[in-house]
């Protein structure tokens, strides 16, 4: 059988292509080449793989100093619409597969959509990076999912009383301090413009585990707390602050220190504007609705509102740590501190 026009000219390019590879397997034109004949030949898929090739190779030539003549520029270009056409179809036809087979990525589940936005890069991995101590074997998990934390309601039910212990604080200015303070028994740096930087202050009512005096001024808060399973190491943890963010001002990306602990936020003054990203997810404060995060895991927040933002912070143990693991991470850093004088405070 006669094969058409078509075909015969595509198996003829492909043949030129793979000559030209034969000889030189990085050879730009052969690569775009044989991409060409396999997208004639239907295969839009192996097509793209030799684009991506080419585009790969002249990525590292040019960075080895190799100048690229203009019209081989072009076809680059051209290479490169070829590869983006191509992965946009293949995510219209594997959303509507997933689509047939139930998947709706508004209510099906949260870990099977971030597994397709990697894929595509959409988006990228964030993974646990703390800063002291890592504890082995604990989920990659940005925002704790709420059904691991049966106290979390009790916690957003007392936001009213909470909020107006605070109110009657906010009158007294000057309780706050910058969150990032110096350390005499510490080599001091500018965190990222934080040190000493009023736009970030907190009121701490626990500090480096130890209760403030000023928490006397606040029963309620510390009462809904009560259930919360704080994270207690002895001089290190918890930490419970009132932590407020002034108009325009901005917490650069960060990690924390240990993975063994969530850190809770409940927004008490949350001016629209006021928004706190972990790792991929970027999330409103919206009084009264808690949440718990992972803190070695990249974030940031800022205010664009023209208010203070003002929340309530804790820290609590992973809900996936056993009793036995907890106090032995405790038992761990008592034995760190009782090495030297100075204690480092870890705070949130």
């Amino acid at each position: 059988m006669t094969q058409p026009a078509s075909i015969a000219a595509a198996r003829s390019l492909l043949a030129s292509a793979d000559a030209m590879l034969a000889a030189d397997g990085s050879d730009l034109r052969g690569l775009i080449l044989k991409g060409d004949a396999l997208s004639a030949l239907g295969d839009a898929r192996a097509a793209s793989s030799f684009y991506t090739s080419a585009l790969r190779t002249a990525q590292a030539s040019q960075a080895k100093g190799t100048r690229l003549t203009p019209d081989l520029i072009a076809e680059l270009r051209r290479a490169q619409g070829a590869v983006q056409d191509q992965a946009r179809a293949f995510q219209d036809h594997l959303a509507r597969g997933l689509s047939a087979a139930g998947f709706d990525p508004e209510t099906s589940s949260d870990r099977f959509a971030l597994s397709l936005d990697l894929m595509a890069g959409r988006k990228q991995l964030y993974l646990q990076q703390p800063r002291f101590y890592l504890f082995p074997g604990l989920p990659q998990v940005q925002f704790q999912p709420r059904e691991t934390l049966p106290w979390l309601e009790g916690v957003e039910a007392a936001t009213d009383d909470i909020r107006a212990e605070l109110q009657a604080l906010l009158a007294e200015p000057a309780l706050f301090r910058p969150y990032v303070e110096p350390r005499a028994d510490r080599p001091n740096t500018d965190a990222q413009g934080m040190a000493s930087n009023p736009e970030w202050s907190a009121l701490f009512l626990f500090k480096d585990g130890v209760e403030q005096e000023i928490a006397a001024r606040c029963p309620r808060t510390l009462a809904a707390l009560a259930q919360v399973p704080l994270c207690r190491v002895p001089g290190r943890t918890p930490s419970i602050l009132f932590s407020r963010l002034t108009p325009g001002a901005r917490i650069p990306p960060h990690h924390g220190l240990i993975n063994t602990r969530l850190i809770c936020h409940l927004p008490l003054i949350a001016p629209p504007g006021s928004r706190f990203r972990v790792g991929n997810d970027v999330r409103d404060w919206k009084e009264g609705q808690a949440w718990a995060f992972d803190d070695t895991i990249e974030h940031e927040a800022w205010n664009d509102s023209d208010e203070d933002r003002t929340i309530l912070i804790f820290d609590v143990w992973k809900p996936e740590l056993t009793q036995e693991e907890r106090a032995l991470v405790s038992a761990m850093f008592n034995a760190i501190d009782g090495y030297g004088a100075a204690q480092p405070a870890w705070g949130v």
